[in-house]
């Protein structure tokens, strides 16, 4: 149930990262999950539900949050991120509220989606208005809210190396 983990090491931003040790995460698990070995984690990433297990749609809200019917049945702009088998990052940031422009996806929708661009394993990430992506600092997606762009409290930064 915690299909992502980044095992290469990523220096924390101060203030903006929570962090569990090896240790502290496993005693924290409950009895009945599985333990987890050896991890050299560094970095993870937290969200729900679960879309996408062994690369079959699997939303099971009964062991995620307890999203509402309208959180999981409605369209709303969505983001998400994945990995594929081979290895490959997926992140998918779907645009929403235009009504005639871009509906948004269903959480359905968006793990299809995702299985349709290869992931193996994926996560619903926090969507509605926060859902963005910037390349080279320009927006890819218009925002939902009528305001404009919403300060959100994470974000991903993915950099190429030089």
């Amino acid at each position: 149930k915690y299909p992502l983990a980044i095992q290469q090491p990523i220096k924390p931003l101060k203030d903006s990262t929570a962090l569990f040790t090896k240790q502290t995460f496993l005693k924290n698990l409950k009895s009945s999950q599985q333990k987890a070995k050896n991890w050299k984690m560094a970095t993870a990433v937290g969200g729900g539900p679960v879309l996408v297990q062994n690369g079959k749609i699997s939303i099971a809200n009964d062991q995620e949050m307890k999203f509402a019917g309208k959180a999981i049945d409605d369209k709303h702009p969505r983001s998400a991120i994945g990995y594929t088998a081979d290895g490959k990052l997926v992140i998918v940031a779907i645009e929403g509220r235009h009504p005639g422009v871009a509906e948004g996806a269903t959480l359905k929708e968006t793990a299809q989606l995702l299985i349709e661009l290869g992931c193996i394993e994926a996560l619903n990430l926090d969507g509605g208005g926060s859902s963005c992506l910037l390349i080279n600092g320009k927006q890819t997606i218009t925002p939902s809210d009528k305001e404009g762009e919403r300060a959100v409290p994470g974000v991903f930064i993915i950099q190429l190396k030089n």
